[in-house]
């Protein structure tokens, strides 16, 4: 109950507060949401990892765990996912859309919270999320380009744009800079600071905008589509990745319970604002994304819950 009640009132309400705000401003002004999505991308989101990685200590052991995880984890996702498509029968951007809601999920202002709460602010466990975190920034900025773009533009576009992402370059600066010893100056970790600070509200405010300016008309098709998305995410996502872990230790890694634990809880998270934001940024069926976005962060409050409590935490 406890879970329950905190991820009710620290993650949930907040969210939906967020959210409301963002439909408000869209109704009454009419936002560019296409510029929001730019400061998103370009700005705050670098912010925030370069901030998170920065200063999170973590050993090269238990990042080799993770990446090896995170590989299987996502290939299982990817095939799950794809076996879905195939029998709906999606073409074209939709392919795409169901893809990214199930494989990019909300590892950082979902999880980051979520995985202080359930493992007491072990910093071994957020360690973990950390990394996990990174790599959630790292694919929609380059696997993400590119299938919400292959099926209708030009090779050398896509890659032009996959290059002027800042999160591909932030990751490697931060951990050498951190591997390194180097302390920013004031004048520069002050507004890294304040631009991270940004994220978190102006990624939810562009959710608001987006969802405020669909019809909210869904047909039936539409509703499986999204209620297979949330299925997909928060149910088989924590299942998979249970049975990778059970497969890592059944090859003789030895991965501890608590790390087993802190990487199943990871994966339990519903889908992420990434999502929405390339669905915005490359106008690929923002409508359906905006909304399992907002189906499965509700629906998360029943199946995270369920997922601590079958892990024992």
């Amino acid at each position: 109950m406890e879970i329950f009640l905190h991820i009710w009132a620290n993650n949930l309400l907040p969210l939906s507060v967020m959210i409301a705000i963002g439909i408000v401003l869209q109704r009454s002004f009419s936002l560019d949401i296409k510029t929001l999505s730019k400061l998103n991308f370009y700005l705050f989101s670098p912010a925030i990892i370069f901030n998170l990685l920065y200063e999170t200590e973590v050993s090269w052991a238990v990042i080799g765990f993770v990446l090896l995880f995170f590989f299987l984890f996502m290939m299982l996702q990817y095939g799950v996912t794809e076996i879905v498509i195939r029998l709906r029968g999606f073409e074209g951007g939709k392919r795409a859309a169901m893809r990214n809601s199930v494989l990019f999920y909300n590892s950082a202002n979902y999880g980051i919270p979520l995985n202080q709460l359930a493992f007491a602010g072990n910093p071994q466990t957020l360690a973990i999320q950390v990394l996990i975190m990174m790599m959630q920034s790292l694919i929609p900025n380059t696997y993400g380009i590119y299938s919400v773009n292959s099926h209708r533009k030009n090779t050398s576009f896509i890659w032009k744009t996959i290059a002027s992402m800042p999160v591909i370059y932030v990751i490697p600066i931060a951990f050498a800079m951190r591997g390194l010893n180097v302390e920013l100056p004031v004048f520069v970790q002050t507004p890294i600071d304040y631009l991270a600070n940004a994220f978190l509200g102006t990624a939810i405010i562009t959710l608001g905008v987006q969802l405020g300016s669909m019809k909210w008309r869904i047909s039936r098709p539409l509703f499986v589509d999204i209620g297979l998305s949330c299925l997909l995410r928060l149910g088989a996502g924590p299942a998979l990745a249970a049975l990778v872990v059970w497969g890592m230790n059944a090859l003789g890694m030895h991965i501890s319970p608590l790390m087993a634990s802190a990487l199943i809880v990871s994966s339990a998270v519903p889908t992420s604002l990434s999502s929405v934001l390339l669905a915005v940024e490359f106008d690929n069926e923002p409508e359906f994304s905006s909304q399992v976005v907002f189906a499965s962060t509700l629906l998360s409050i029943f199946s995270v819950t369920l997922v601590i409590s079958l892990l024992h935490i």
